[in-house]
């Protein structure tokens, strides 16, 4: 029986079985359709079994001789190749679709959850997504990579990743038996990446008083929510998205939910006599937040203000190019002549501390962050100019 080649698979049209050897066939049924059929024996039983193995329009014609020797291989074992076939059939895009499930309890919130599959639905699935999670080798990541590894550097590393766990997964459920093909060999053959770490535009903490002075002339809710996420220290979406069941006004106490934080944790702000001001003034607004859109319906409760909203105040105040999180930053510089301790500043910013260091430190230094609040609270408004010293007890 000869063999057949790519050109002969294409070109034979009438209906029949074809033989490739070893049992594999490509069937040609009524109508033009063609796919594979693998006719095998299980060590020990006697039953000739056939087990198709998909359409030539998905499993190439080299794809189809792999898996058929995988399979035979199972059956010379005593192994029932079907359970083997199930395995070698689910593709990539099922493999991380199955993952993406796995991981559902693990994303921070629903934007996280969509992103996971953006860089994937965007950039792998069109090129291997149909084809076999087993039969991908190195050289097919590097297809999916290699166009975006300069130009879109972030997002071509976080597809990587994404990558390398996809097939991760795949080999711990059994559907893969080569390698991760995400390796060392194919670290060194993509591009050097020309990103560079892009650092959010910040003041001198010098600058801060008089910007906070500029900003307090103005009464939109965006100013307000700026001065507010200024005073707390507090990233803009927090901010922004803040709720007044998360405030207890009598304690001088916001209590950020885990859903809400970056790191997962809840996180406490001890609230200056400044940011309680600023709470003041916003009372009555919304029945649910505190910083509602303007462009909110009158009648039911407001939606949180945009990611985009501070933006445009920016520009009035002709400070473009400037981000609500450079203030954070403007805030770290400043602890590091006031504090001098590194603990307190990262527990204000919510930081989590990595290595030794975080697993014996529990505290979230509380009553201690209340004291540095008060004192940048007083200071950004220009009450005080002093840089007093908070050291570690």
């Amino acid at each position: 029986m000869s063999k057949l080649n790519a050109k002969k698979v294409q070109s034979l049209k009438e209906p029949g079985m074809y033989g490739d050897g070893a049992g594999l066939y490509l069937n040609v049924a009524t109508g033009g359709t063609k796919s594979w059929l693998l006719r095998v024996t299980i060590k020990g039983q006697s039953k000739r079994r056939e087990i198709g193995l998909g359409s030539i329009d998905t499993l190439s014609l080299a794809d189809a001789r792999t898996t058929s020797q995988q399979l035979r291989s199972e059956a010379k074992a005593g192994r029932d190749p079907r359970v083997k076939r199930d395995h070698c059939q689910i593709t990539f895009e099922e493999a991380a679709r199955e993952l993406h499930k796995d991981l559902a309890p693990t994303f921070r919130n629903e934007k996280h959850r969509a992103q996971w599959l953006s860089s994937l639905n965007n950039h792998a699935f069109p090129k291997i997504g149909g084809r076999s999670v087993a039969d991908i080798q190195r050289q097919d990541v590097l297809e999916v990579l290699s166009p975006i590894w300069v130009d879109m550097h972030p997002t071509a590393k976080r597809l990587k990743q994404r990558l390398e766990a996809v097939f991760d997964h795949a080999i711990g459920k059994g559907s893969r038996e080569a390698p991760n093909p995400v390796d060392g060999a194919l670290r060194r053959a993509l591009p050097k990446g020309k990103h560079k770490p892009k650092h959010h535009s910040a003041l001198s903490w010098q600058e801060v008083p008089s910007f906070m002075d500029d900003l307090s002339d103005r009464k939109a809710i965006a100013a307000l929510c700026l001065r507010f996420a200024i005073l707390t220290a507090a990233r803009s979406g927090e901010a922004r998205s803040a709720t007044w069941s998360e405030f207890d006004l009598d304690g001088s106490t916001w209590t950020i939910p885990a859903a809400r934080m970056k790191a997962g944790e809840e996180h406490r702000v001890p609230l200056s006599a400044e940011a309680m001001a600023i709470l003041e003034l916003v009372k009555g607004l919304d029945p649910a937040l505190p910083f509602p859109s303007p462009n909110s319906s009158k009648s039911l409760t407001g939606k949180p203000l945009s990611v985009n909203a501070f933006r445009p105040l920016f520009q009035r105040m002709n400070r473009e190019g400037m981000t609500a999180h450079g203030f954070r930053s403007s805030f770290r510089d400043w602890c590091a002549e006031k504090a001098q301790d590194r603990q307190l500043a990262e527990a204000a910013l919510a930081h989590k501390v990595g290595g030794v260091e975080g697993a014996y430190f529990r505290s979230d230094l509380f009553e201690r962050r209340r004291s540095l609040m008060d004192a940048w609270g007083r200071y950004a408004t220009g009450k005080s100019g002093d840089v007093l010293e908070f050291r570690r007890a």
